[in-house]
């Protein structure tokens, strides 16, 4: 009896990620101050008053920035920021840890509802694949707020 053999076609996956930087001449971020200002250079300050954007400072166990990633650019008064992606991209770079972002382009640096709720989600998706998730900044161009500074992490 001869079994009917099926060809499944699927989609090879790859996983890489390429440095040109030695990892100690990467910054290294021992505050919130520190990160606001690596934010402020990978920003279009352009926009920062006219779209809302999130991203990740993706890092190693020392701090070390390992990259920036832009996950979403959104309207005036939102951005969605997808879990998905976020540990998608820090599982294929091999963070210990991540520092989340996003801008108010009304200038106002307090935290929403919606804010704190993605922040916990994401700290509480982050203990599962141990991804520390360090903090939630969000920027303005003229300041910035801290949820760990502000002890709401």
């Amino acid at each position: 009896m001869v079994q009917n053999q099926t060809s499944f076609k699927v989609a090879e996956v790859e996983v890489s990620y390429k440095s040109n930087y030695n990892i100690t001449e990467r910054p290294q971020i021992n505050s919130s101050q520190v990160a606001y200002k690596i934010l402020l250079q990978h920003w279009q300050l352009g926009k920062i008053e006219l779209l809302e954007e999130f991203k990740v400072i993706l890092l190693n166990t020392s701090n070390r920035v390992l990259g920036i990633v832009d996950i979403s650019v959104g309207g005036v008064s939102g951005t969605l920021a997808d879990p998905k992606i976020i540990f998608a991209v820090a599982l294929k770079t091999n963070s210990s840890k991540i520092i989340l972002s996003h801008n108010h382009p009304s200038g106002n640096l307090n935290p929403s509802e919606a804010d704190k709720r993605l922040t916990q989600k994401l700290k509480d998706g982050g203990k599962l694949l141990d991804i520390e998730v360090c903090d939630h900044i969000i920027v303005t161009n003229h300041s910035y707020f801290s949820f760990a500074d502000e002890c709401i992490m």
